[in-house]
């Protein structure tokens, strides 16, 4: 199927992508190159297969704790698959993907100001849907990255990522909350985590850091992508370059 690769409201290129794997087959009619995700765009142009790298990297890793079981649930054959169910949106960025002629608009479908469903989340949580031939799978849970079992919910008109634990003890979400709590007694900016329970396990809760004017991007992903300075170190090198 064709699509437009967009940047909120600017169209960057085409492509089309296989329904039966949800990988990227064919780029053309580049367009604004400048918007493309950092790391994409190569010394050559652009590469398909680089191109297809970043999309399939915005799906759940195979990795992901109960992911086998919700994509058996669903009838999926794996997590890129997903992608095209929620067009590619994320609560990270702002790319997504558009049918070709289909008239869709960023602000109509976003999930930083739009309502999305939470079957998914439900579904990755372990939970069977009580109408599988209705589940709607228009929500960032597609696109949400890590190995550990999570999901987004909005409370109170915020999104927040509920995340959970690992093994017997479960404690990575304590460790989050004890980490948030360090940082505010040392007045050292951070993201503010607090704990839930729900059906007895302990899942860490943060609100959204992104905001439609900004999006995140992984360290590493600066530091494949932009040659470091003998000057810089590590460190240094990630920090932004002032004039």
């Amino acid at each position: 199927m064709d699509y437009m690769l967009m940047h909120k409201n600017v169209p960057v290129v085409d492509m089309e992508i296989l329904p039966d794997t949800g990988r990227i087959v064919d780029l053309f009619n580049q367009q604004n190159p400048e918007h493309l995700p950092l790391g994409v765009k190569t010394k050559d142009g652009m590469s398909r297969k680089v191109m297809d790298d970043w999309w399939t990297g915005r799906s759940i890793p195979a990795s992901r704790d109960g992911i086998r079981e919700a994509l058996e649930t669903l009838g999926i054959g794996n997590t890129s698959m997903l992608l095209e169910k929620c067009y590619g949106l994320s609560l990270s960025d702002q790319y997504w993907i558009c049918p070709k002629a289909s008239g869709l608009k960023w602000s109509d479908i976003n999930f930083f100001h739009n309502d999305f469903s939470k079957d998914l989340g439900e579904i990755l949580f372990g939970r069977e849907p009580a109408d599988l031939a209705h589940v709607s799978l228009m929500s960032p849970d597609n696109t949400s990255d890590g190995w550990l079992r999570k999901k987004w919910i909005i409370a109170e008109g915020k999104r927040f990522l509920m995340k959970g634990g690992s093994g017997v003890y479960r404690q990575e979400p304590f460790n989050e909350v004890i980490a948030s709590a360090v940082m505010l007694r040392l007045c050292i900016p951070h993201v503010a985590y607090t704990l839930t329970f729900e059906v007895g396990k302990p899942y860490s809760l943060c609100e959204n850091f992104i905001t439609p004017d900004n999006e995140l991007i992984p360290a590493w992903r600066v530091k494949e992508s932009i040659k470091k300075d003998n000057r810089d170190s590590e460190y240094t090198h990630l920090l932004p370059k002032l004039p």
